[in-house]
């Protein structure tokens, strides 16, 4: 179906005098003074990104000067090779295409084979594209590594969610469940999914059993915290998503941007100014010593 908001279906009528056609109509939605009601891309909204590929090597734990200890996972991040770099002129979107753990010829097909041996390079297992407003210095055949992002840098961590297989309600909705009791007759089952005379069918979304995992995910805002650019490792504070050795798009958090470039390996490590924690000091009270009392004046006896 197509979309269109109020002001667009009042100028089909006004001009056609019968019902808005879907050509003009379209037309219209997609006027750039149109823009505003409608809802952006996904690649509208990472269109000035900067991102790599990866993998999952698995999950540790390191200590910062304060002792603090910190879940960290290690990634193996890049060499990423430039396989492809799309242009507005060419292709109507820039974007630039990387490559990931090189592969056999006797394991890729023709028309991938194709697609690398007509640049010259190695088959890649793992290819992604990376939409980007900054084609400065990129071009087909050069690497990219690590040292594009920087310690103390936030990043978003996209990747294939570990499969749980069918799975009921309790594990996959997190339901409570009916009671344990002897003759309860409830145990973890679902529960009605909808009335009988109306609407007299399944409503859109209802929560039942069904395939958990296995689908794409996307974890943000995960801080790198140490990046080991010889040995091509990184390590985040926190989980990411998918099995070890499983591939991943890292790309900077798209609600914590900031100004930055395409770095290549001889440019070295970003060293990025960050803030110093300010150590809470403990007030101290100072407790007034209490006023010494005078000693009573001795009585004099009473005579008898």
């Amino acid at each position: 179906m197509w979309r269109l908001n109020y002001e667009t279906a009042r100028h089909c009528e006004a001009t056609s005098h019968a019902k808005p056609k879907q050509s003009l109509c379209f037309e219209i939605a997609s006027s750039p003074a149109n823009k505003l009601w409608r809802t952006p891309r996904n690649d509208e909204l990472v269109s000035e990104m900067i991102g790599l590929l990866g993998k999952k090597i698995g999950m540790t734990q390191i200590f910062d000067r304060d002792g603090n200890r910190i879940p960290v996972t290690v990634m193996e991040v890049g060499p990423c090779t430039i396989l492809q770099v799309k242009k507005k002129e060419t292709d109507g979107y820039q974007a630039i295409q990387l490559g990931f753990d090189p592969k056999k010829e006797s394991r890729t097909n023709r028309s991938e084979l194709g697609h690398f041996k007509k640049r010259g390079l190695k088959p890649m297992k793992f290819v992604r594209e990376i939409r980007t407003e900054n084609l400065e210095g990129l071009e087909v055949g050069k690497e990219l590594h690590a040292n594009n992002f920087a310690v103390g840098d936030y990043i978003d961590v996209i990747g294939i969610s570990i499969g749980k297989g069918f799975q009921g309600v309790v594990k996959r909705h997190h339901f409570k469940g009916g009671e344990a009791g002897h003759g309860s007759m409830f145990g973890r089952v679902a529960g009605s999914i909808g009335a009988s005379s109306f609407p007299s069918r399944v409503v859109k979304g209802m929560r039942m059993p069904g395939q958990m995992g296995n689908e794409r995910t996307t974890v943000q805002n995960l801080r790198v915290e140490k990046i080991d650019l010889e040995n091509h490792l990184m390590a985040v504070h926190g989980a990411v998503p998918g099995p070890e050795s499983g591939y991943l798009i890292i790309r900077e958090a798209i609600k914590k941007k900031r100004p930055r470039k395409w770095r290549f390996l001889e440019e070295g490590l970003e060293e990025l100014k960050l803030p110093e924690k300010k150590v809470p000091v403990a007030k101290v009270k100072k407790v007034e010593a209490a006023p010494k009392k005078k000693p009573a004046a001795a009585q004099p006896a009473k005579k008898k």
